[in-house]
């Protein structure tokens, strides 16, 4: 019989490699955020993967970034954080851009990770051609001579996700399952609704905004004679009045569009219809500000 492994794989990147949309698609369920803006995650999120020969606890991270403000500091250092604490690091390069600086640095970087295997990955195989996949493949393999395996995948077609599957369960120590049968996130109710309320926020913002966005949730709790329907109330941070205007929209329109579509994924997550109501106040420079951070959770 062959012996049944468990243990935990990080991705690693610079910002939008299609880490977290790789943690979804291998899941198979949304558990982490997804946006066009750098640094949308800011947690270490775990999905959990069962299959018959193991279990995989995928945990998305940050992308790694030269932070400008004490949150970013924060983001790095949950990175360093997870990475020295993982069985297998997957470093991430998309198939639709050279191979830069950037993806130099965090290669080496991974030098300071000795305990963990390293596997290289080329994301994003469906927007690119044959060629570029196959230069990819030849740059990135060239980072570092210890790689266990380089795979090309595509998150969108599913290409490839097979083949990390089974590669990252064969280099996981042997061990019973970490989390019981079923469970696809640790994250609570509460962080999963924030999540998707700040990913409905980040649509469409410019610039600077999307790092000024931040959630929290006030309460969730079935409307009192109703089991069709819950209550959500929500707060959305910004740190300057000017931001706030731009949440809420002329006469509160993106503010209700926000609404509207967080209320579409919260509905199935729940299993209720939802009323929303959604806060937007301002937390002055709370990216600097020690004491805010800690409020809001980081």
């Amino acid at each position: 019989m062959t012996e049944h492994r468990s243990g935990f794989v990080t991705f690693v990147g610079r910002p939008n490699v299609g880490k977290s949309t790789l943690t979804n698609a291998l899941v198979g369920e949304k558990v982490a955020i997804t946006s066009e803006k750098p640094q949308t995650t800011r947690r270490a999120i775990r999905g959990i993967l069962n299959r018959p020969a193991g279990q995989l606890v995928v945990v998305d991270t940050p992308g790694i970034h030269r932070p400008r403000t004490l949150l970013g500091q924060r983001l790095n250092d949950l990175v360093e954080q997870v990475l020295g604490d993982v069985d297998v690091i997957a470093f991430c390069a998309p198939a639709t851009e050279k191979v830069g600086p950037g993806d130099r640095r965090i290669a080496e970087s991974l030098d300071g990770y000795p305990r963990a295997k390293k596997v290289a990955l080329v994301t994003k195989t469906d927007a690119a051609t044959k060629d570029e996949v196959m230069e990819r493949l030849l740059e990135v393999n060239a980072l570092r001579e210890d790689w266990a395996a380089v795979i090309p995948l595509s998150s969108v077609s599913g290409e490839q996700l097979d083949v990390l599957v089974d590669e990252l369960l064969t280099l996981m120590p042997e061990g019973p399952a970490l989390y019981p049968e079923g469970v696809v996130t640790d994250e609570t109710v509460e962080d999963r609704v924030a999540e998707i309320i700040r990913e409905a926020a980040l649509e469409g913002v410019r610039d600077e905004l999307p790092h000024s966005i931040a959630v929290t949730v006030e309460d969730i709790s079935p409307r009192e004679g109703r089991d069709d329907l819950t209550d959500v109330f929500a707060n959305i941070v910004v740190e300057r009045d000017s931001q706030k205007a731009i949440i809420i929209g002329r006469k509160g329109a993106r503010l209700k569009d926000v609404g509207a579509r967080a209320r579409a994924q919260l509905e199935p997550l729940l299993g209720t219809r939802i009323y929303l109501a959604l806060h937007v106040r301002v937390a002055k420079e709370w990216q600097r500000d020690p004491k805010q951070l800690g409020r809001l959770g980081f």
